[in-house]
């Protein structure tokens, strides 16, 4: 059923949603600069400098795009960011239409639109450039495919899910939490006689097609991202309770919370839901596979299109009665005035010492789901200080060594964060690049020659001198509000080495 709207207004429901996507972009135009460059945006940067068709913890997809970005605006922190502008935008477009898809009308669809707008979770990952901000124009474009797949019954929809769906793997492995959901929730309604049409399985065909080069440098590295996610879960990732985990999602949707729980019920319990059941069991299975796997609660959040885009067509059928129709206006204002508390707990709007008391204020605090002890900042804002100030400090102690150590000197980073800041403000520094054991940068190496002057990062300068005859402490970074385990670091420089370099290299690999 389509709801129709017969007023006439002058606001017909795209030019609604399109203002809406319109807002969301000047949002983050408006606040792209935040507390500066974030760690993993840096090692973006770093892996589209050395692009190949996997790396240890992702597929290629973000290091193409990082590179095809900078190449044509710079590695100014406005292209960096640009990219996931867009697709935050792209996503209140697409929700939208998933909801006009299952029959919503002008207000079905703003809604749907604003339910994105809503969620601090995509404030949040539509402010930096990283994987998730791409995950949901994949999921909820497969999503979308599979409503129209099942509306009309043209088997031809699997064949550009299938498309969408490879290029998704390409993005991000967590697709395939997504294609298992779908499979299971076809399997256990009535559109399992769908597994009986070619089509369906040529999609899967192309989906692996498109996925096949990095399942190719998967086994080429000995499949390093099922080491990287087994080492994540056991060393790194904070175990969830069920409660917790589910606390997590009431965190990320903030008030399109109102509306996912909506989208179940229309799912599970409206007969205008009830041909498209297979997409809210597909959400359900992915929720409880990710929670069961030991993942983060923000991996569940690309599901959401398909949960947000039904439960707005829920919302506007129930409030379609005259007598209920002034709450429309009620259930916007909530939604907008808790986002509005809510917004810079997700996106750093507030200088740090103003942050710091208007969350104690509200007692919240994100939970990033690791391990990692936490200063007054959450992980995520703390990660976007001091990276300057790192590399500023490392070029203090490269420049006191002699011309001739400089020559024959690298850098080793703990991490790539700090290699990542190392290979970004480096070079106005005059600094080499950095080597890390970190992820990726273990399989980048320790470069061409052996050096005979090494500076460290931090670390532990006893595992240090069995490797070098000469460590002295040469500084210490350290800033306000940076995440505790990268401030006060020590910068050892090392000299005499005992064995070559690249000898120990392959002790060196830190997969986590």
């Amino acid at each position: 059923m389509r709801i129709v709207e017969k007023d006439g207004r002058f606001w017909t429901a795209w030019r609604v949603v399109l203002a809406l996507a319109l807002a969301k972009l000047l949002f983050h135009l408006a606040t792209y600069r935040g507390y500066g460059i974030f760690r993993d945006e840096l090692y973006y940067l770093a892996c589209g400098r050395h692009l190949a068709f996997g790396y240890v913890e992702f597929p290629p997809m973000i290091a193409v795009l990082a590179r095809a970005v900078t190449t044509v605006f710079g590695e100014s922190l406005f292209a960096i960011r640009l990219l996931p502008m867009l697709a935050g935008a792209g996503s209140v477009v697409l929700v939208a239409l998933i909801a006009r898809e299952l029959g919503g009308g002008r207000f079905g669809q703003a809604l749907a639109a604003l339910a994105v707008i809503c969620a601090p979770g995509w404030l949040a990952i539509d402010h930096t450039l990283q994987t998730n901000a791409f995950d949901p124009l994949f999921w909820g474009g497969c999503a979308w495919l599979a409503i129209r797949a099942l509306k009309t019954g043209d088997s031809r929809y699997w064949l550009t899910f299938g498309a969408v769906a490879g290029l998704g793997l390409e993005n991000k492995h967590a697709m395939l939490f997504f294609g298992s959901g779908i499979f299971g929730g076809l399997l256990l309604t009535p559109a399992r006689k769908l597994f009986r049409q070619r089509n369906l399985w040529l999609g899967g065909a192309i989906a692996a097609l498109l996925f096949l080069p990095n399942v190719i440098w998967e086994i080429r590295f000995g499949w390093p991202t099922l080491e990287f996610l087994h080492n994540a879960v056991r060393y790194k990732n904070a175990v969830l309770t069920p409660w917790q985990f589910l606390g997590s999602q009431l965190e990320l949707t903030g008030a399109a919370v109102l509306v996912g729980i909506a989208g179940l019920w229309f799912y599970f319990r409206d007969a205008h839901g009830k041909p498209y059941r297979a997409l809210g069991w597909a959400f359900a299975i992915v929720l409880a596979a990710i929670f069961a796997l030991g993942g983060k609660g923000y991996y569940v959040l690309p599901a959401y299109p398909m949960l947000l885009g039904a439960g707005a067509v829920e919302w506007e059928q129930r409030l379609q009665p005259r007598a209920l129709r002034w709450l429309k206006p009620a259930l916007v204002a909530l939604m907008l005035a808790f986002t509005a508390a809510v917004a810079p707990m997700a996106v750093p709007l507030l200088p740090i010492e103003s942050f710091v008391r208007y969350s104690a204020a509200l007692g919240f605090r994100p939970d990033i789901g690791e391990r990692l002890a936490q200063g007054r900042l959450p992980q995520y804002f703390a990660d976007m200080l001091g990276w300057r100030n790192m590399a500023e400090q490392v070029a203090r102690v490269f420049h006191q060594l002699s011309p001739e150590e400089q020559a024959h000197a690298a850098i080793f980073a703990q991490n790539y964060g700090e290699a990542g800041a190392i290979d970004y403000f480096g070079p106005a520094l005059g600094l080499p690049h950095a080597i890390s054991g970190h992820n990726n940068y273990f399989l980048w190496g320790p470069g061409k020659a052996d050096p005979s002057v090494l500076i460290v990062i931090g670390g532990n300068p006893a595992d240090a001198r069995k490797i070098f005859g000469d460590v002295r402490a040469a500084g210490t970074i350290t800033y306000p509000d940076m995440m505790p385990h990268e401030n006060h670091r020590t910068i050892w420089v090392c000299r005499q080495p005992k064995y070559p370099l690249r000898l120990i290299w392959p002790k060196l690999k830190v997969y986590v």
